[in-house]
């Protein structure tokens, strides 16, 4: 097959089997993109998603992009930004024409509540695999837990925590403190 419609149908995967959001769709991601198809490392995967969380628009779609386009240039990002966005598109098309009816009904609340604790619990498995990659060092574990605990305190945009890190990575490898 060729590798437009490998991009196309593996991304297509991801989005069919995200549930959740961009953050739920990292689990999934990581799987077909690093260990099934290896595109991406664990790392490129993380550096991926940290600028698509930085741009504008959707982060599953630009992950999608940023993948597609490494592989197969610019009708790569095109065929993976397809492939992530089309069962979306036709599953949420279809859920609005029925849903409407169905969103009181005791059970079906339920189950969306059940599946919201289920992602949870797949974002929190993808956190750790991260972790064990991006947290390696003492100044690693200091700006993961500045970030977390400004996070949880300040309203800040996602952008500025990035940028800071970015900045303190570079700052503290020509300092000597941090390896290349």
């Amino acid at each position: 097959m060729n590798i437009l419609a490998q991009l196309f149908f593996s991304f297509a995967k991801v989005g069919v089997m995200t549930f959740g959001g961009g953050y739920a769709m990292l689990p999934v991601l990581q799987r077909e993109v690093a260990e099934n198809k290896h595109w991406a490392t664990d790392e490129e995967l993380m550096d991926y998603y940290a600028v698509g969380q930085c741009t504008p628009g959707v982060i599953a779609v630009n992950t999608a992009t940023f993948v597609g386009k490494k592989e197969a240039g610019i009708l790569g990002g095109i065929a993976a930004t397809l492939g992530v966005v089309f069962p979306s598109l036709v599953i949420i098309t279809v859920i609005a024409a029925v849903l409407t009816g169905f969103a009181d009904i005791a059970a079906v609340k339920s189950a969306f509540a059940a599946i919201r604790v289920c992602v949870c619990v797949l974002i929190f498995n993808s956190v750790v695999k991260l972790w064990k990659k991006a947290v390696t060092d003492k100044a690693t574990i200091f700006m993961c837990l500045a970030v977390f605990v400004l996070s949880v305190f300040l309203d800040v945009s996602p952008i500025v925590y990035v940028l800071v890190c970015a900045a303190a990575g570079i700052g503290l490898t020509q300092a000597g403190v941090r390896e290349k």
